[in-house]
């Protein structure tokens, strides 16, 4: 009787559990990747958000004032953006800043807005808004958000 048996083991061999590894390394890899593209997403949206907000706030303004258009000082914040308790920040946290000015540069936290204009794409065409206002600002992910009342 020839009893030449071959020992069976069981288990995985090293290029089974190689490849499982390298597997969840790249999903891992993949998630690590998107998920600050994704965070910086949800802050935009939130921005973007906020902006609408001023612009409500500035047409209930005008409502309330014959027509006229806010200075855009801390009594048009604390009345309109902040009135019932409700915060008017950044979602990383800091305040926005109001500025008069057009074609913001750089994100940097500040809302710019100009009088007597409007928006066209992420641009400003002054002089023809009358009591318009293009507010803008800078996003993170690039590009800017101009809307106006």
């Amino acid at each position: 009787m020839n009893v030449q048996q071959k020992r069976k083991e069981k288990g995985f061999t090293i290029i089974e559990v190689v490849l499982v590894l390298a597997i969840a390394g790249l999903i891992f890899l993949m998630v690590f990747i998107a998920l600050p593209a994704l965070q910086r997403n949800q802050r935009d949206t939130q921005r973007k958000n906020d902006m609408s907000r001023v612009q409500t706030a500035i047409q209930n303004y005008q409502s309330n004032n014959r027509g006229r258009l806010p200075t855009f000082d801390n009594g048009f914040i604390s009345s309109y953006l902040t009135a019932g308790g409700d915060t008017f920040t950044d979602p990383d946290g800091t305040n926005y800043d109001f500025k008069q000015s057009s074609n913001p540069t750089t994100f940097d936290h500040h809302v710019y807005y100009t009088i007597g204009a409007i928006c066209n794409g992420e641009d400003v065409e002054t002089g023809k808004g009358g009591q318009k206002v293009a507010i803008q600002y800078k996003l993170e992910g690039g590009g800017v958000e101009c809307i106006n009342n």
